[in-house]
């Protein structure tokens, strides 16, 4: 197989039922792919679905000896690609055709490192909630403090970057963390603001629990240093912000 221009990234811990939707998803975009399936210790069937994909020469499966957490198995996926850019995706997500050529376009055409979409939010069935976030068409690292507009299975970034700043702190949102170090190195994100990324609100997860995400969004701004007083400004932008942000499109 000849390298390939992207390598998406796919972290899963019993994710039978609904992995097969993220692959296809990949399997249907129109540029030079590999993917990577990290999985981190699954006891359920997922094992078995993957099999499927064995003979196909862009799949490429992992196992981890132990149990590393989502951001630990990004971190592995990366170190195991050959592609130029990373793509993240979850196991519980799913993308619309045409969505890594359109961010490829824009990070070629802007000079910019990372590329985020809008996405639409899916019930645990899967099932349109009507609920749309948007992305600006450049969201600056201050824009980024204000609040993350940025979801991991919507990113796509060039590979020495993802490399260079690793997803750390799994009692956070690791995701936000890396992304936050990115663009006060790299500048600016690009945007593309239409749903191309279907994002799961599974239960229990951090996107339904308010009150834990609320905490582990307080806790990025420590990790990325910035002091008590800071942060606590920092956060309750971010509350004010999200007050409004989940609405229809």
């Amino acid at each position: 197989m000849r390298m390939p221009e992207v390598s998406v990234v796919m972290p899963v811990y019993n994710g039978e039922k609904y992995i097969r939707q993220a692959i296809e998803s990949v399997f249907i975009q129109d540029v030079s792919l590999e993917l990577l399936v990290i999985d981190d210790g699954s006891w359920d069937g997922t094992a078995g679905i993957l099999k499927e994909y064995e003979g196909r020469e862009n799949f490429r499966y992992f196992r981890n000896s132990s149990n590393l957490g989502a951001a630990g198995s990004r971190n592995r996926g990366v170190r195991e690609a050959r592609g130029r850019y990373i793509a993240f995706l979850d196991a519980d997500d799913w993308w619309e055709e045409g969505k890594l050529s359109a961010q490829l376009k824009q990070l070629k055409s802007t000079g910019r490192v990372l590329c985020s979409t809008g996405r639409t939010l899916m019930d645990s069935s899967g099932a349109d909630t009507g609920r749309y976030i948007p992305v600006k068409e450049t969201v600056t690292y201050r824009d980024l403090l204000s609040h993350n507009s940025i979801n991991c299975s919507s990113v796509v970034v060039k590979r020495e970057a993802a490399l260079e700043f690793p997803m750390e702190h799994d009692d956070s949102h690791e995701d936000y963390i890396t992304w936050l170090k990115i663009l006060k190195k790299y500048g600016p994100a690009v945007g593309i603001d239409r749903p191309y990324l279907k994002y799961r609100l599974s239960e229990g997860g951090k996107s339904r629990n308010k009150l834990k995400s609320a905490r582990m969004t307080y806790h990025v701004y420590r990790y990325v240093g910035y002091g008590p007083v800071r942060s606590t400004c920092f956060f309750i932008s971010y509350a004010l912000h999200g007050l409004w942000k989940y609405r229809k499109k």
